[in-house]
């Protein structure tokens, strides 16, 4: 007998039809003699369409009570699903956040699991029944306010829950059939991969893989939690997400990764002084804005030029906050670029063999991509480009390091 989390994506879960068809495979599942935690989305399009109802209201909602209103849409689900069980015979009890002891700090629409206290799911599991969690959802420890974990949020939940439980797989449910080395709608003969490494799935969905939320990724390398990607509407294996030293086969490069949603933001001019970068970055911080590319030029003449990215939806956010900062520090100017996006090669490999950039590097210039900022780690290379490029950038990547054949270019290539 094993404890299996299961996770159901919205699309998974988009219609009675589909919340049936979930029911009756988790039946097959606990029939079979295994312990079951199923945690759900909500059903695709309805976390936009609560959202818009309370634009509708108020074009910035407060943000206690769009959490509350948001998180009903797991509870539909998680309500539905269950009756749907009882009617096929599978004794299910469904679960919020908070019951389910998830625990979290008090950021609203953005909050992080800091606890997960599950001991109501052990006593239904002790109980023979099948435990539903609704996902994207939990309580503040502080204030039992309701929080939400954000888009993705639901994947969180259920590594989380996985990893407290102890489970021995969380399954994520959605409408791929894995992993892939890119986006199949961009190239259409992207390979499905066996088995990805935690540090390589981390960056992957840090550099706009959406196939994983970051944070399931890191609580699953944290913790050991072995995550299984597969599709709702297959039998198929999917991709295993394990650690490094369970990768039988370590690729050079393992997928190509792009992120449309970047915007650069350059202030010109910056006082090369100390405390200064503190200045330039603790009110994005304070916000809730996260910062990933940073690049500070040579100091010329007592100053410098300092370079970053930030979610494309909150660049606007980004750039009030930062024309009071700049006033303040005495740089020159603030100026930005909504229209950027970032291509990414990935792969452990990339660790103990030269010359991978720089073959990166001339697979862009030779489609006439212009390269604007680059930002490295051991085992990826990223590039800023231009939004409209991005497509072509792929493909290029993609076919340069033979990825659709799963070959690896010959040293001499490289």
């Amino acid at each position: 007998m094993a404890l299996i989390v299961q996770k159901y994506g919205g699309t998974s879960v988009g219609g009675l039809n589909r919340i049936r068809r979930v029911a009756q495979k988790v039946k097959t599942l606990a029939e079979a003699g295994n312990q079951v935690v199923v945690v759900l989305s909500a059903m695709a399009g309805e976390t936009d369409r609560l959202l818009r109802l309370a634009q509708e209201v108020h074009p910035d909602p407060d943000e206690r009570e769009l959490d509350v209103l948001l998180a009903t849409g797991e509870q539909q689900s998680v309500a539905l699903f269950c009756i749907a069980s009882h009617a096929v015979g599978l004794d299910a009890h469904s679960l919020l956040g908070f019951q389910a002891g998830l625990l979290t700090n008090h950021r609203y629409g953005k909050a992080r699991i800091e606890l997960v206290d599950a001991l109501r799911v052990h006593e239904l599991l002790d109980q023979g029944k099948v435990v539903v969690v609704a996902g994207f959802q939990g309580v503040d420890e502080d204030t039992g306010d309701l929080t939400t974990l954000g888009r993705g949020g639901s994947d969180t939940t259920a590594v989380a829950m996985a990893a407290a439980l102890k489970a021995d797989v969380c399954e994520i449910y959605t409408d791929v059939e894995g992993v892939f080395t890119t986006d199949p709608n961009i190239v259409p003969e992207a390979r499905k991969l066996e088995r990805i490494s935690y540090e390589e799935m981390l960056e992957m969905a840090s550099l706009g893989a959406k196939v994983l939320d970051i944070r399931s990724v890191e609580f699953a390398a944290k913790f050991g939690v072995r995550i299984h990607v597969r599709s709702t509407f297959t039998d198929r294996e999917g991709t295993m997400v394990v650690p490094e030293e369970q990768i039988k086969e370590q690729l050079i490069i393992s997928g190509v990764a792009y992120n449309k949603n970047e915007a650069r933001i350059t202030i010109k001019g910056v006082p090369d002084q100390p405390g200064v970068a503190r200045k330039v970055f603790t009110p994005i911080s304070n916000a809730g804005i996260v910062v990933d590319v940073i690049i500070q030029n040579t100091s010329v003449d007592g100053t410098t030029d300092l370079t970053f990215t930030v979610p494309k939806t909150d660049y606007k956010k980004a750039m009030g906050l930062l024309s009071t900062v700049c006033s303040e520090i005495g740089a020159k100017e603030v100026l930005g670029d909504p229209n950027i996006a970032k291509v990414s090669i990935i792969g452990i490999g990339m660790r103990n063999h030269a010359g991978v950039a720089s073959k990166m590097f001339g697979a862009l210039a030779d489609e006439g991509i212009n390269i604007q900022t680059i930002n490295t780690s051991e085992i990826k290379v990223s590039c800023v480009i231009d939004e409209k490029y991005t497509e072509l950038a792929v493909r290029a990547l993609h076919k340069a390091f033979g990825l659709a054949e799963g070959l690896e270019p010959a040293a001499e290539d490289i």
